[in-house]
């Protein structure tokens, strides 16, 4: 099959993206909210230092990772920015963080890594705010 020919609009195509986006945003916002509430507290902070900036900048660098840039996939604004960020926190997770571990330990950040990589290959669809703006852009061209 030839799915390049295919006679499916690109309107299934961004649905689906969008799914995804929503889905793996919220998903990842589930692992970022705890690390905020983390840095909320105002106690001690016990983090993985993986740039050797200390570990309270690096918790702030993952929160705005894992809570910020999931909020601007689920919108698709800035959205390959963002996965840039995600890309870099998910191999730091799986190849820094666990790298020393089991395969089952790292799978998670793995797949997480996996989804954002096509995704900023892809890009967020015609359902995103991207795609607006750029949308905008042309009509103002004329």
């Amino acid at each position: 099959m030839n799915y390049n020919n295919s006679n499916w609009s690109s309107v299934p195509k961004d649905v689906i993206l969008l799914a995804v986006r929503v889905f793996v945003g919220f998903a990842m916002l589930s692992h970022g909210f705890p690390k905020l509430q983390m840095l909320l507290a105002g106690g001690k902070i016990e983090f993985f230092d993986f740039m050797g900036l200390g570990p309270q900048i690096s918790l702030i660098l993952t929160v705005f990772a894992e809570f910020v840039c999931s909020i601007l996939l689920i919108l698709g604004l800035f959205t390959r920015v963002a996965l840039g960020f995600l890309v870099f926190t998910m191999t730091i997770a799986a190849f820094a963080v666990h790298g020393a571990d089991p395969f089952e330990k790292r799978e998670m950040a793995l797949v997480y890594l996996s989804v954002y990589l096509l995704l900023m290959v892809i890009g967020a669809g015609k359902v995103s705010v991207d795609h607006m703006i750029e949308r905008r852009k042309r009509a103002s061209d004329w």
